[in-house]
């Protein structure tokens, strides 16, 4: 990917970034989730679908709105990419609670891709995180002061995907290369159009707040109940977030499973169908707003099973001044951004100490299939 201009004026890519010259996300919410929803887009040589799929596809461009304020692009052939989760509770999302006009980002993810995109690391940033967020521009004509001590996930409440990007960008020194956004509503009709995902849970789940019951055993979750999993925090582990999101990356396995599965690639009109449900669910960056780019992009990622995702949580621990924050382990936080910035692995002794790396939430829930199991 070409460098932004200092015009500030809109940069397409060319399926470029770094060395490597193919270019999903991934959501929920939420990483996978979208890397593994993007890659359904990929391998189809149906160019009929692509004015349907157009249609379909909103941009942002993080380019303009960002400017040359941001790290270097580094040209090692890994590529990195922001993954949101929206908590809007705007439109069909209001059956989740009260919309007060603000979203903020329910889950997010650095998901960085080694070069050659065969394996990946991705990394959850918990949404309690307290950081110190950047002035930044909204994409509106609009500046958003700095903050000390913000919560991470306000970012986007008050400036929207460039702010969240400005913010991860400061935190990590890592520039984004594309940015992803899922929403409820959107995670539910493609789990549904996927047929479920097939996950075994080794002790029940029974969470008032997201409306989840299930008992020991292996379950085919439909969009409702897997949205319902990767919102639950209360009923396991320690109830906090951070369990919530050993919940998420379980779940993002067996998605990533699933999508091996289902035999999109060799079924066009089960690609069509997938396909229009996953360009209507995400909102990317401006250089993947069209069905070609992010067709180019996906089949970069399709090489990619669970078993080749590394995930981890960003190092941090619980703020003693309120126990309801967590804030970074700063020198076990700069291993883990080092290591990705050098495209190398992320050591494990980088999470070790993490109150993100305690608990047994992410043992209640496995993948139950392996890849190929009902397909290709």
């Amino acid at each position: 990917m070409d460098d932004q201009s200092s015009s500030g004026s809109r940069i397409r890519s060319r399926g470029n970034r770094r060395k490597a010259s193919t270019k999903s996300r991934r959501a929920m919410t939420v990483a996978a989730w979208s890397v593994a929803g993007l890659v359904l887009i990929g391998g189809s040589g149906l160019g009929y679908v692509y004015f349907k799929l157009n249609g379909n596809i909103e941009g942002v461009d993080i380019n303009a709105a960002l400017g040359d304020d941001r790290p270097q692009n580094v040209d090692n052939g890994s590529m990195d990419i922001l993954v949101l989760g929206s908590d809007s509770r705007a439109g069909a999302n209001s059956q989740y609670g009260v919309d007060e006009g603000v979203a903020r980002s329910d889950t997010a993810m650095v998901v960085h891709v080694y070069e050659g995109h065969k394996t990946a690391s991705v990394v959850s940033i918990p949404r309690d995180t307290l950081v110190e967020r950047p002035e930044c521009a909204d994409g509106q004509g609009k500046t958003v002061s700095a903050e000390k001590r913000a919560m991470f996930n306000t970012a986007y409440e008050v400036g929207g995907p460039p702010c969240a990007v400005k913010t991860v960008e400061k935190m990590s020194g890592i520039r984004m290369d594309h940015y992803i956004e899922v929403d409820f509503s959107g995670f539910k009709k493609l789990i549904d159009k996927l047929g479920g995902v097939e996950i075994t849970t080794t002790k029940p789940i029974n969470d008032s707040k997201s409306h989840l019951d299930l008992p020991p055993g292996t379950h085919t979750l439909d969009g409702e109940q897997s949205l319902g999993l990767v919102r639950t925090r209360k009923s396991v582990g320690d109830g906090s977030d951070l369990g919530r999101i050993q919940l998420q990356q379980a779940f993002m396995k067996a998605f990533i499973n699933q999508v091996k599965s289902v035999g999109v690639f060799t079924n066009p009109k089960k690609l069509l169908g997938i396909a229009d449900t996953a360009t209507r669910a995400i909102r990317p960056d401006s250089e993947l707003d069209s069905a070609n780019e992010l067709m180019s992009f996906a089949r970069g990622l399709s090489g990619l099973g669970a078993e080749d995702v590394h995930m981890v949580t960003m190092p941090v621990r619980y703020d003693p001044a309120d126990p309801n924050r967590v804030v970074p382990l700063k020198a076990a936080s700069r291993q883990v951004w080092t290591a990705l910035a050098q495209d190398k692995p992320i050591p494990a002794s980088a999470v070790k100490d993490s109150a993100g790396d305690k608990g047994d939430a992410g043992e209640v829930v496995r993948a139950s299939r392996a890849p190929g199991h009902r397909g290709e």
